[in-house]
């Protein structure tokens, strides 16, 4: 019977103990389990047990050392401070037992209630660590910068690593000194009320631990004062005129805050010579020096001071009152955006071009004009190249390769998988799993070409068909820009026909996986532990899952590189490579802050996350193997302190830009979201002078056409600084605000030009047009498209036969002493959408012609300029002969 009694409590105690092993399988054990297979798949093991140890270990030491803090007074005030027994309960032996023994139990008891209390104090006030743990291991692994900001002398690294840590921890200290400070206070009141036959007077050891510990409040609330001096660095109270410190800030807030330190000195002195001293407690002197700090304290906030400081000293002089921090703010935007050394060339316009169509008389110069630009041409791709139901193409990207014996611009795109355009009885688990796992090949345009001519394609269809000779052997596309589920590969079903197979014997076989990435499904605790991280039993009953399958997730490219590096920040079009034997993505990822001191702060959407920043760099670029999902890391930017001291947190995962395989190496290219942020300050921040960037007179702004604005795009040409060697570069127009001709050519290239070499450089010119002649923008040349009779007649016909008129992205190029401009004209059918190239309009100055190609387009123009020039010269002949008869 008696064992009989025990089965309900071995019945409940096995149910417990299965609850807390599915809980702390289910919500640690398991993730961490998963992470570490995937990690061990992309061989980057040992990254993720250093990054597991920082998290943590810095996490773990932070609650401890605040648990010892609380722990540490607590004892201290209980045990040895707390009891101060008169003269007389020592020499009675009765009294002092009865003391000895209610003091003992008062000391081991109250042991039992501050124990578990500090450590939940300790946890709550180390909360904001756990999820800002890396701002710790930027403090420890920073490096100096070399550069130092003016106002307090500090290096850059110092706002940039160790100020947000300061900022975090000052606050948390301050509040832990003073709960300190508060319950060791209560704690020695409540010993000297309850504890029997105490003195009147706090033991002296229990004053000076108070003493100690006002002290560290007092020590903590000055280090606060200390750190607000930093934040005035970060000021707007300018804008939109400049951001950063100004007279007000420096002048007289900085002041204030110095004041308020002494002040809060001088009142914590008097107050503790208030309360610790018995012969000097006059109340005078301290509410003195109350009054006197709290007044200081509200300087700040009335807004009459500094409204009369701005309107009668900065407002009558702005420029030369606010003249130093106006060039602060200057020169600070301009390097945490890296626009210091942007070099500046005055482009004399001139009216006759005629001296410059000569020089570019050149089939060379118009083999990558892109007169086909992504956002019509995917549609074309769409409609003749994702052939089948199940793919998908999501983005074009640009690039150039050697193509026919010369560098050629191209468009390109993924042949992505998309199972959900699978009809829904196809949409099983089986199907989205194990048989349609991936995506097959791309796609390759000329991105120029003749109008009225069909596309030419380089690489196409499912057997990779290539013109120019591409060959890859590993066609297949495991990871991409899709939002992917997780794929089974290899497995033992016979798949029919997916991939198309060169053979066509056996899709099935020839095209199974045989490549290294993913988590190998090698045991029945892995098929399990994966099957419910999955949330999917049918991977572990599957009979089509082998030891040889492996189980791939994160395959979205930028989910993947977040899950691994998220502190990085991506740019938003990661473009495809072709390489000798697959594919590859390359991403672009920056390095953000919002601490860099005097910088202008921009908001930008970097892959679908809005961030508030003051500096950027494009410090690293990642490669993803679209067939293997392996990941590479290059630092591109060594200037950078951020990146370096990631470096130096995590030796092993970053490698030299020199170690990028040289196919990959010359495909890299100018960051299209680091270019649109870089040229939307540069547009205001190009006036280096405080008078003149208080004027702006010079400000500019995107240019605009059928009132959107023309964002920066790349093009592949000469430009004269390499000996013939084209360069691909990013090129962005820019006209003054609120006016349509034309200011600038900003043009963003990674070519070394001073070694004419393949090397990495990124940097960037701006072609600067005088303001003596009229450069036409874009929306003025698109002005004398609609004007011209023959073009708007033609408009018009095409769209009367069934197909809409498209006008494509206007090209802007600088040539010689004048300016290029190329509208794209596109004709889409109403039924299909498939746009076709139908003519293409060349403008030079006033001078516009439409034709089929871009040379014959070229050369109509250069004869009317033969012929003005031939006008000319007959017009000043025949005044020559008329002037010396004075008629």
């Amino acid at each position: 019977m008696g064992n009989l009694k025990l089965i309900p409590a071995i019945i409940i105690t096995t149910l417990l103990v299965g609850a807390l092993l599915f809980v702390a399988l289910h919500f640690i054990f398991l993730d961490l389990f998963v992470d570490l297979w995937w990690f061990q798949s992309i061989k980057l093991e040992s990254y993720f047990w250093l990054r597991l140890l920082y998290k943590f270990f810095l996490s773990g030491a932070v609650t401890l050392f605040f648990f010892t803090i609380f722990f540490f007074h607590f004892w201290i005030a209980s045990r040895y401070l707390g009891l101060n027994p008169q003269d007389e309960v020592f020499s009675n032996f009765d009294q002092n037992v009865k003391f000895q023994k209610f003091s003992e139990k008062f000391l081991y008891g109250s042991a039992k209630i501050y124990t578990p209390i500090a450590l939940i104090l300790a946890i709550f006030i180390a909360i904001p660590f756990y999820n800002q743990w890396e701002t710790t291991l930027l403090y420890f692994f920073g490096n100096h910068s070399g550069v130092a900001e003016p106002f307090y002398g500090n290096d850059i690294s110092f706002y940039l690593l160790s100020y947000p840590l300061y900022q975090l921890i000052q606050p948390e200290l301050l509040s832990t000194a003073i709960l300190i400070f508060v319950m060791v206070g209560t704690l020695y009141w409540l010993e000297h009320i309850f504890v029997p036959n105490q003195n009147k007077e706090f033991h002296p050891g229990a004053k000076i631990h108070l003493g100690v510990l006002m002290g560290f409040v007092v020590l903590f609330v000055v280090w606060g004062f200390l750190l607000q001096r930093f934040s005035l660095l970060y000021t707007d109270a300018h804008k939109p005129v400049f951001y950063g410190p100004g007279t007000i800030e420096i002048r007289y807030q900085l002041p204030l805050i110095w004041l308020g330190i002494l002040s809060f000195l001088a009142m914590a002195t008097i107050a503790g010579i208030f309360i610790f001293s018995e012969q000097h407690r006059n109340k005078t002197p301290f509410l003195i020096s109350v009054a006197t700090f709290l007044i200081i304290l509200g300087l700040p906030h009335l807004g009459f001071i500094p409204q009369f400081i701005e309107k009668y000293i900065v407002n009558p002089n702005p420029v030369r009152t606010e003249k130093p921090f106006i060039q602060h703010n200057i020169d600070a935007t301009l390097d945490a955006y890296d626009l210091k050394n942007i070099n500046t060339v005055n482009l004399p316009v001139k009216l006759n071009a005629a001296e410059d169509i000569a020089t570019w008389s050149s089939q060379k110069r118009f083999e990558n004009i892109p007169v086909w630009d992504r956002e019509h041409l995917i549609s074309s791709y769409k409609q003749l190249q994702e052939i089948r139901p199940y793919y998908q193409f999501i983005n074009v990207d640009e690039d150039r390769y050697p193509i026919l014996d010369h560098t050629r611009q191209v468009n390109l795109a993924a042949r992505e998988i998309n199972t959900s355009k699978l009809p829904n009885e196809a949409q099983n688990w089986e199907n989205t799993h194990l048989r349609y796992t991936h995506g097959y090949g791309a796609v390759i345009t000329s991105a120029a070409q003749d109008a009225d001519k069909p596309l030419v394609w380089y690489l196409r269809d499912l057997n990779m068909s290539s013109p120019a000779g591409l060959d890859i052997k590993h066609p297949d596309i495991y990871y991409g820009e899709g939002q992917y589920d997780y794929a089974v590969v290899p497995n033992k079903l016979k798949i029919v026909d997916i991939s198309a197979s060169k053979t066509l014997t056996d899709p099935g076989i020839d095209n199974a996986y045989h490549g290294e990435g993913g988590i190998p499904i090698s045991s029945m605790f892995k098929k399990a532990l994966l099957a419910i991280y999955l949330k999917e039993e049918k991977i572990f009953f599957s009979t089509n899952i082998n030891d040889e399958s492996k189980i791939k997730i994160y395959r979205n490219i930028v989910e993947r590189v977040n899950k691994l590096t998220p502190f990085l920040h991506l740019d938003n079009d990661p473009y495809l490579v072709v390489g000798k034997d697959r594919f590859y993505w390359i991403l672009d990822a920056y390095t953000l802050s919002d601490k860099y001191p005097s910088s202008k702060p921009e908001d930008f959407v970097f892959a679908q996350d809005k961030h508030r920043f003051n500096y950027i760099r494009n410090s690293v670029k990642i490669v993803v193997d679209a067939y293997d999902g392996d990941l590479d890391f290059y630092i591109a930017d060594p200037s950078d302190t951020i990146i370096q001291t990631y470096h130096n947190a995590y030796p092993g995962l970053f490698k030299n830009l020199a170690e990028m395989p040289e196919e990959l190496r010359t495909h890299l290219r100018y960051p299209r979201d680091l270019y649109q942020v870089q040229m939307g300050l540069y547009a205001k921040y190009h006036q280096q002078t405080p008078e003149s960037f208080y004027e702006q007179g010079e400000t500019w702004q995107f240019a605009t056409v059928r009132n959107n604005p023309v964002m920066p795009y790349y093009q592949t040409m000469d430009f004269g600084n390499c000996d013939d060697k084209e360069e691909f570069v990013m090129i962005n127009p820019m006209t003054p605000v609120n006016r349509d001709n034309l200011s600038m050519i900003g043009v963003a290239g990674v070519m070394d030009k001073t070694k004419c070499s393949t090397n990495y450089k990124p940097g960037i010119t701006v072609y600067k047009f005088g303001k003596d002649v009229q450069v036409n923008g874009p929306a003025q040349v698109e002005a004398l498209i609609n004007q011209n009779p023959e073009i708007s007649a033609n408009f018009t016909l095409w769209g009367q036969s069934g197909s809409t008129v498209q006008m494509g992205r206007m090209i802007i190029l600088p040539m010689g002493n004048t300016v290029l401009y190329v509208q794209p004209i596109y004709l889409a059918s109403t039924k299909t959408k498939i746009p076709e190239l139908s003519r293409v309009i060349v403008s030079i100055g006033d001078r516009l012609v439409m034709d089929t190609t871009l040379w014959s387009a070229f050369n109509r123009i250069k004869q009317l300029y033969i012929k003005d020039a031939a006008d000319v010269k007959q017009t000043g002949a025949s005044s020559a002969i008329v002037k010396p008869d004075g008629n």
